[in-house]
């Protein structure tokens, strides 16, 4: 019982610990894998370094962002701060409206 009262506090201290720094730690670094996994093609990002651009290119671990008109720069995936707006394809969905609108006007 001795040796159990004397460890006490180093336990009380690593709990302390880990839900104050270890388990928010885990929680944001595996939001930030699952949002480096979801980028695709047309997402509009900022870097960490504060470089705003639009993919243009991905593969497992490079990104080719068009910053402006005809400039691309590769970046590591890491680089990624944060995904600004997703590109949401409307090319796929807008033909299937205009046919169903060809059929209602006749």
């Amino acid at each position: 019982m001795d040796g159990l009262t004397q460890f006490l506090p180093i336990i009380i201290m690593f709990a302390i610990f880990y839900f104050l720094l270890i388990r928010p730690q885990q929680k944001k670094a595996k939001q930030r894998n699952a949002m480096l996994g979801a980028l695709k093609k047309g997402d509009k990002i900022v870097t960490i370094g504060g470089v705003h651009g639009t993919i243009q290119d991905l593969s497992d671990d490079t990104i080719t962002l068009r910053i402006a008109h005809n400039v691309n720069v590769t970046f590591d995936r890491g680089a990624i701060n944060s995904v600004v707006s997703t590109s949401n394809e409307p090319a796929k969905s807008e033909p299937a409206k205009s046919e169903e609108a060809k059929e209602e006007s006749k």
